[in-house]
């Protein structure tokens, strides 16, 4: 279905659900819809939405969030229908085994999917739509009664664009294109007149420049085009929404009536900064979000009442909150994006254009674009639905064809070139093959040959860092790397980068390593950042980050390396736009790390990197470093400040809370009681391993042999109550003096509680240089550090949570061990030292 933004498309899905319901007998437990959008915002709308629509009469509707694959998974097996991004989509169908689920899916609607031509997030959207298309088709082919097997519907819409017959064609079953449905401008229920104005752009004149200028022609634009109606105006960052607010307010006189203004200075409403509430006495507002919560509810809600004749805001309004208007305004065509200005793209563009027009006041709306004369005819174009849309998987092959070979869809060349046939990128190729880079005049034959040759390319890239194994006849095979790679969705260039490992990194070598990496690279500085940021690496009056970098900030890469080391370091970041920033790097980072760690858990000369990734994977779980104090930050209740007063009470280990007072506790925390009983018994049910590491009597110049115990040291307590979840296990690693990796193991809570205790014989080849081992026992997910060297002597042999490793002489030999034992509690660590 191609029709204009805001011409209401999606009652055209729900009508879909409507229809499949009515076609399948009740109750429809196995019954899966999915509906995918490219961006989050849409499908919380979607969610908030159908969830008052379709559960009243039985679906269950999901909003697919979830980090972790046990959480993906549960949350898909009971959901009717699962609203995703194309992304999210990729990564779960990359992680199942199995098609089971896919099976259960009969319909799947596709949201903006003229979306496909984004060059950043394109290729995911056609890649996920090509992969549900193949294994519908083998899972036809392997059913007994294809004629029986019921099929996956798709339904997709898009904005107006000139060769939806090219996407109908992509969606075909095999047999019949799609149907194609194309509405024009008269089906809008508000008739919109879109307007594109060119402004002079001088060659030596930036564009930052470029864009202050157009501060001074809004209220031109607003007097000509409003009819004193409400007006939005769409900036590309946040400092330029208010900078051409305080332009507008200055400038305006027309904007508010004296009884407009009147109102305004007899109500009652506190605004957190006096510069929000001058605008307002002028009938200006701005609106993003790095302000207050409160500020930003209160300016939407007097827009949406009416009150507010102009707003300001970001581009990111567009895609999340609702707020319809008379007249929208584009400022600038060109946002900063990825260190650098580029065009917005469409779905950008037909996002804010989709916002003019309010249907329950107005019968006509206008949209305005201020852009360049000289990039004119393109939005002219754009708007109209001229703008031919093209693939741009041909740009990131090689993540995507890697993820292919993981789940097994290509084994070889042949295979990948058909699998290229199920794209959108061979239905564009064969039409335009100048855009992919082809020479113009080959047949079909020709620009096949070519994009084998694409494939190729790309298939030597994966091979080249291990990713695959490839043959004489270039059958290929995933590695575990490979499979990694794309079970945690890591870029191609990341997994490039940590392929130079050379195995002897320390934490804060990995910490910069991780910074660089391409999943951070919309992470963008701020220049209203940096004084922050640099007071978080350097500070004579403050708590600064624990390994500060070489001069001041000047790079994304650094403002990453800031930010993770700040929140390890539970230093407070009040700047609401870093702490989102925050969210975003631990969202990534956490993914990272973990491929990382078991990236060179393959490795077995890279013992000292394995080590330090496995805990900086921890630091990324716990959000602290492995010997922060906020031991307590960790447990359930207990945020930055609760923790920051329980260090400074002296509470630093899990001992020392287990033994206060709860009466006592609560003071310290100002909570009621049962508070302290919870706290303590939240520690108390914490899994307590011990260690013993025994060398076993065997006459060998090579070859030693020990005997390593893991023991639950409150085993019985843990029968009644466990704090930990059921996934929790401890890794037992162990590397000798050369950098080798001796020995590594995994071993489940769930294995220890049946009988409370692990052992293992071991053999350990002797090196030359040193007889030197560490043996480290790491849990998946808690932690926690002694305050000093002092209290660590005193209380190793004592302390509940201790590990105690013992070392005994046999024979007049022993292996000398240091011991370097790190317990992390869950999310807590703990290092004894003997």
């Amino acid at each position: 279905m191609c029709a204009p933004t805001g011409s209401g498309k999606t009652v055209i899905f729900e009508i879909a659900v409507v229809r499949l319901l009515m076609e399948t007998p009740a109750p429809w437990t196995k019954v899966k819809i999915v509906y995918m959008a490219p961006i989050k915002a849409l499908c919380g709308q979607r969610f908030e939405d159908w969830k008052e629509k379709f559960e009243p009469i039985g679906l269950l509707c999901k909003e697919l969030t979830g980090d972790t694959e046990v959480e993906d998974l549960f949350e898909i097996q009971h959901a009717h229908i699962i609203m995703t991004t194309p992304e999210k989509w990729d990564s779960m169908t990359r992680k199942w085994r199995d098609n089971t689920l896919v099976q259960l899916v009969r319909l799947f609607l596709i949201d903006e999917v003229h979306t496909v031509k984004d060059e950043s997030r394109g290729a995911t959207l056609e890649v996920v739509v090509s992969r549900m298309k193949t294994m519908q088709a083998s899972l036809s082919r392997a059913a007994k009664n294809a004629e029986e097997f019921p099929n996956m519907r798709f339904v997709a819409v898009s904005a107006t664009i000139p060769n939806a017959d090219d996407i109908a064609e992509w969606l075909s079953d095999g047999k019949h294109p799609a149907l194609c449905m194309k509405m024009d401008e008269s089906h809008r229920p508000v008739k919109l007149r879109k307007v594109v104005l060119g402004f002079p752009c001088n060659s030596n004149q930036t564009e930052f420049k470029f864009d202050l200028s157009l501060n001074y022609k809004i209220a031109g634009v607003i007097q000509t085009y409003s009819d004193q109606k409400p007006t939005l105006v769409f900036c590309a960052t946040r400092k330029g929404v208010q900078q051409a607010a305080s332009v507008l307010a200055k400038d305006a006189n027309f904007i508010l009536s004296t009884e407009h203004k009147k109102r305004f200075v007899k109500s009652k409403v506190v605004y957190s900064t006096n510069i929000i509430a001058d605008l307002v006495l002028y009938g200006v507002g701005y609106h993003h979000a790095g302000m207050d919560v409160s500020d930003r509810k209160i300016i939407e809600a007097t827009f949406t009442a009416g009150d507010l004749p102009v707003l300001f805001t970001t581009s990111t309004l567009a895609m999340g909150v609702n707020l319809p208007a008379h007249l929208v305004i584009i400022k600038s065509t060109m946002h900063y994006a990825a260190g650098m200005f580029q065009e917005y793209s469409e779905t950008d563009i037909l996002q804010m254009i989709g916002r003019a027009g309010r249907p329950q006041f107005d019968t006509t709306a206008i949209a305005v674009i201020m852009t360049r004369i000289s990039t004119k005819v393109k939005y002219v174009q754009m708007i109209d639905g001229m703008d031919t849309i093209e693939s741009s998987l041909h740009r990131h092959l090689v993540e995507h064809l890697n993820a292919e070979i993981s789940l097994h869809t290509i084994t070889d060349v042949n295979i990948a070139l058909e699998w290229i046939k199920s794209t959108f990128l061979y239905i564009r190729a064969l039409k335009n093959p100048s855009h992919y880079g082809f020479p113009q005049g080959l047949d079909k034959i020709g620009i096949e040959a070519k994009l084998q040759e694409l494939c190729l390319r790309n298939l030597n890239d994966l091979s080249s860092v291990g990713l695959i194994r490839m043959d004489e006849e270039i059958n290929f095979k995933p590695t575990e790397n490979g499979k990694l790679m794309a079970l945690y969705y890591i870029a191609f260039d990341t997994a490039k980068l940590f392929n130079c490992i050379q195995g002897k990194e320390t934490l804060i070598d990995l910490v910069m390593l991780i910074s660089t990496c391409k999943e951070f690279s919309d992470v963008q500085l701020r220049t209203s950042e940096k004084k922050i940021l640099n007071s978080l690496n350097k500070d004579k009056n403050r708590v600064t980050i624990r390994f500060p970098m070489e001069g001041k900030i000047k790079s994304k890469e650094m403002k990453v390396n800031c930010l993770i080391q700040a929140q390890l370091g539970c230093l407070p970041v009040q700047d609401f736009s870093l702490t989102q920033d925050m969210a975003k790097i631990f969202r990534h980072g956490t993914r990272v790390a973990k491929y990382l760690s078991e990236y060179l858990a393959l490795q077995e000369k890279k013992f000292i990197a394995f080590l330090n990734a496995l805990i900086l994977t921890k630091c990324f779980r716990c959000k602290l470093w492995e010997n922060s104090l906020h031991v307590s930050k960790q447990l359930d209740k207990i945020g930055v400040n609760l923790a920051n007063a329980i260090v400074n009470a002296g509470l630093t280990s899990f001992k020392k809370i287990e033994e206060i007072n709860a009466r006592e506790l609560e003071l310290i925390v100002n909570r009621h009681p049962p508070f302290g009983n919870q706290i303590k018994e939240s520690v108390m049910y914490l899994p307590k391993y011990g260690l013993s590491v025994e060398q076993i009597g065997r006459y060998s110049p090579s070859i030693a042999e020990i005997l390593v115990t893991v023991k639950l040291t409150n085993f019985e307590q843990l029968q009644k109550k466990r704090t930990a979840h059921d996934l929790h296990y401890v890794s037992l690693i162990i590397g000798d003096s050369d950098n080798h990796v001796v020995f590594k193991q995994k071993i489940m809570d769930s294995t220890l509680i049946r009988s409370g205790i692990w052992t293992r014989k071991i053999e350990i080849k002797r090196v030359s240089t040193s007889a030197e081992l560490s043996i480290n026992l790491i849990s998946s997910d808690y932690g926690k550090v002694p305050r000093s060297q002092k209290a660590l002597e005193a209380s190793a042999w004592r302390d509940a949570d201790c590990i105690m490793i013992i070392i005994k002489c046999l024979q007049g030999r022993f292996i000398k061990a240091f011991m370097s034992v790190l317990l992390f509690h869950m999310d807590f660590f703990q290092i004894q030292q003997k």
